[in-house]
């Protein structure tokens, strides 16, 4: 489900239905007037605007423009700025000579020319690798405190607003937009905010035992992406465009990790050039210039500019993406940041700037995102008040009046002045949503992102109906089934919430359903599972139990997973009543304590057979469990709907440990049986080199108990990529009542295909997975070797000494959409029935 980080650039896109116009193609070769040779790395673009980009490695460049007129320059530091007027729709091609220019750095005298880049006894090399080996000289980091205050502001546009494009058909419902329309401080192009969020908080660090504390004083967004959950806006949003820390091996943007210019491995990723001696904030600098040695590769280019003394202290960073890098809907960005230093030398940042042109699909016009972060007041020695910060729990501290202040308190402690228009964004959607076109495709969306349909129609609905995805489906027990639910939500009740569905299947004429009924301590804004939770919930379940395949990261009614590769008929029925204690912490702790009454009932697809001299049939089994759930997940960020959390950040591990026991005799329970299981994941990222995604699980069945008990692997039969299951395992192929599992998925981000000419042009990213389990089954749970237990259905087996394994291998980025694996299974061949290898597919959207 990684298409739900993205929701708030779809949303933005689609809602606008961004229309298309002519373009053309501007491009060319830049070459040295000297040598003759092409020169890479060179900056092209139009005046005025931020069309264009670089040169690549023989001197080429191409990009796209819908101007019939401009003016194109060319620049490259140690060369003469080259500046011509064009008309890009006569298509020409341009084959332009620069002249190089001579500068002196301190007594050493730079001259460009293409030559044969080596690390080798260049000084560009040298002067980075004593930068890398001072990096930590004057880090805040290294102090014991620090506070600073913040002003946040982010805005999502659309790009090049102007007469022409107000007077599409689409633009002309909307006539009154033209009011809107504001000029870009960076391009000078007309742009029309959609989105807006501004902040003002107050940052707090404390080296020992370390620390890290927001305390959020206002905070008011308005836009497009309202129709969102405004909690899970903001995990994604901080994943996504957030602090960028130059002085780490990687930087965090867009839910990837790309190499720092300062990353110790820089000297092996980047090409590194010493280039002119300028002036910035009135010190002297030098301009430090790197591009990456594969511009296709997780990097940056650009420029440090570095104090000309031993302190190697920066004072500006201005850089960019290459224009060939393998990345998704980003068709340009741009980051700059200031530096100052504190009486004592410390690195303090003044100024964050971040501006991105994303699209949808080629052609369509750009949403232009800007976030400014301004951070002011630091200070080093800390107050009563600022120690009182870190007592609190929570990392960001906010009140809930933050959202309530006026247009005259933001107008009075903003520290930079705000175009009126661009804070105007909430005016200009209530005036939308008064008009009927815009206010249905509005709703729509939002039930398709989201899957559920409020009731009534407005932002504080009192119900959800849903998901709607999983209205109808079918199985071998129960044919045709038609599935019907919903939820309260906060503006109902705050602190008490209901959820249910009801289900019916034509085949077996049987009624299912759940009813849930929960109790909140804390009180919520908008549902129920909001972060922290601390709740006492009681729920009824009633259904069918499909043995050995357990979707975790969907519903099992979901309509897309209705297709399967194998007959689904390992099905039976269970009733459940829980009593449900559950506490979040801020820590990233959390506990499940749960008294659970527990009936499974057998099936003609799945019978109870007593291995006995009369083989007795069994209707049913129940049991009274009691089962408490130890959780541990430092700095998890997710993405929250209505009813479940989406990761939109693996960087964190999570641990589990979870422990059910049951007595028999308690509560009319027909078993004694303890079962053990314990889960760690985590995302490792080797930098330039990808990431992978780790699975690690063990459980133990402690006692001697009947196969509906016992521990089946999670089989997936259908064509989908399902994390945590087996692609080419038949459901109950497998009985076990000890297991160690794992999940391993290797995602290269293309560092191979990025290397072959023709195929690095489609910008596919290759996948490699292995995932597999040890078993084992013990005498006394072994039906033919223990009596009393039940049998084991047709075409169960025991694993023996060798796991079960199988790889996959895999493309994804088709078409920035899909993801193809070709799945291979290693082990267990010979069995009857079973699938050998095959064909996998899933949406997997990501940058």
């Amino acid at each position: 489900m990684r298409l739900l980080k993205w929701m708030g650039l779809w949303v933005i896109g689609l809602c606008m239905g961004l229309p298309l116009q002519a373009q053309y193609v501007v491009r060319g070769v830049v070459t040295d007037s000297l040598t003759k040779e092409p020169l890479p790395y060179t900056s092209v673009y139009l005046k005025g605007t931020t069309e264009g980009g670089m040169t690549d490695d023989d001197g080429h460049f191409s990009f796209k423009t819908r101007r019939t007129r401009a003016t194109l320059v060319i620049s490259a530091v140690g060369y003469n700025e080259y500046e011509r007027n064009i008309r890009p729709a006569d298509n020409p091609y341009f084959q332009v000579v620069l002249s190089p220019a001579t500068y002196a750095l301190q007594e050493v005298v730079v001259k460009p020319r293409r030559e044969h880049y080596s690390k080798k006894d260049n000084p560009a090399v040298e002067f980075v690798r004593q930068m890398i080996e001072h990096r930590d000289d004057h880090s805040p980091s290294e102090c014991d405190f620090w506070q600073r205050d913040r002003y946040e502001k982010m805005t999502f546009s659309i790009n090049d607003f102007d007469s022409l494009k107000q007077q599409k058909w689409l633009y002309r419902k909307f006539d009154f937009l033209s009011e809107y329309v504001d000029t870009s401080a960076v391009t000078g192009k007309p742009v029309l905010a959609v989105s807006n969020r501004e902040l003002l908080a107050t940052d707090y660090y404390r080296k020992s035992p370390h620390s890290e504390k927001q305390v959020v004083k206002a905070r008011r967004q308005a836009g497009v992406d309202e129709m969102l959950s405004q909690q899970g806006m903001e995990q994604a949003i901080s994943v996504t465009m957030t602090d960028v820390d130059i002085y780490q091996n990687n930087i965090t943007l867009f839910t990837n990790k790309f190499v720092s210019p300062l990353s110790r491995i820089g000297p092996s990723f980047y090409k590194y050039y010493l280039m002119d001696t300028l002036t910035v904030g009135g010190k002297p600098c030098v301009d430090l210039t790197f591009v990456p040695f594969n511009s296709e590769s997780f990097g940056f280019t650009g420029h440090l500019y570095v104090a000309l003394d031993s302190t190697y202290f920066v004072h500006r960073v201005r850089m960019n993406f290459p224009q060939k890098i393998n990345l998704n809907f980003v068709d340009n960005m741009t980051l700059e940041q200031n530096f100052d230093r504190s009486p004592d030398g410390t690195r303090q940042m003044t100024h964050e700037t971040i501006v991105t042109e994303f699209k949808l699909t080629e052609g369509s016009d750009g949403i232009y995102a800007k976030r400014d972060v301004y951070y002011s007041n630091y200070r080093y020695e800390p107050t009563e008040e600022a120690l009182a910060v870190f007592d609190k729990p929570e990392k960001v501290i906010e009140p809930r009046s933050s959202t309530a202040y006026t247009d005259y308190y933001w107008q009075q402690n903003r520290p930079v002045e705000v175009s009126g228009k661009e804070t105007s964004v909430d005016k200009m959607m209530a005036r939308l949503r008064s008009y009927p076109a815009y206010y249905w495709t509005e709703k729509i969306l939002k039930i398709l992102f989201t899957g559920y349909v409020p009731v009534p129609r407005d932002k504080s609905p009192l119900f959800y109906y849903g998901p709607v995805n999983t209205s109808i489906n079918g199985n071998t027990l129960e044919g045709v089934r038609i599935r019907a639910g919903g939820m309260t939500t906060a503006w109902l009740n705050s602190h008490l919430f209901g959820r249910g569905y009801i289900a019916y299947g034509f085949d077996d004429r049987r009624v299912k359903g759940l009813a849930e009924l929960e109790y909140s301590f804390n009180e919520k804004k908008e549902y129920a599972n909001e972060f922290p939770i601390h709740s006492l919930k009681l729920s009824y379940y009633s259904d069918v139990n499909q043995y050995g395949q357990n979707y975790l990261y969907t519903s099992k009614d979901n309509v897309f997973l209705a297709l399967k590769r194998k007959k689904d008929d390992r099905i039976g029925y269970q009733k459940k009543a829980e009593l449900t204690y559950k506490q979040e912490f801020h820590s990233g702790f959390s506990y499940e304590l749960t008294a659970r009454w527990r009936q499974d009932e057998s099936s003609y697809l799945i019978p109870f057979i007593r291995q006995d001299e009369n083989h007795t049939y069994v209707k049913s089994i129940e049991n009274s469990e009691l089962s408490l759930k130890l959780r541990y997940a430092p700095n998890e960020k997710f993405f929250q709907t209505q009813w479940n959390r989406f990761p939109v950040s693996l960087d964190a591990p999570v641990f589990t440990l979870t422990h059910t026991m049951s007595c028999k005799g308690v509560l009319g329970g027909d078993y004694t049986y303890h079962y053990t299981e314990a889960g760690f994941q985590k995302r490792f990222w080797f930098s330039a080199f990808g990431y992978t995604d780790v699975i690690l699980k063990a459980g133990k069945v402690w006692n001697k108990v009947p196969f509906p008990l016992l521990i089946i692997p999670n089989a997936n039969l259908s064509y989908t990529i399902q994390p945590e299951s087996y692609s080419l395992m038949n459901a109950m192929e497998f009985l076990n009542d000890e297991y160690a599992s794992w999940d391993v998925t290797y995602y290269l981000n293309g560092f191979v295909f990025n290397r072959i000419p023709l195929l690095k042009k489609l910008k596919w990213r290759e996948v490699i997975s292995c995932r597999g389990l040890f078993g084992n089954l013990s005498d006394r749970n072994n039906p033919s070797l223990s009596e009393g237990l039940f049998q084991f259905p047709s075409g169960s087996t025991v694993m023996g000494r060798k796991p079960y394994v199988e790889v996959g291998v895999g493309v994804e980025n088709i078409l920035k959409v899909l993801r193809l694996d070709y799945v291979w299974r290693l082990t267990y061949r010979d069995l009857p029935g079973i699938d050998r290898s095959g064909l996998r597919i899933s949406l997997h959207m990501t940058f």
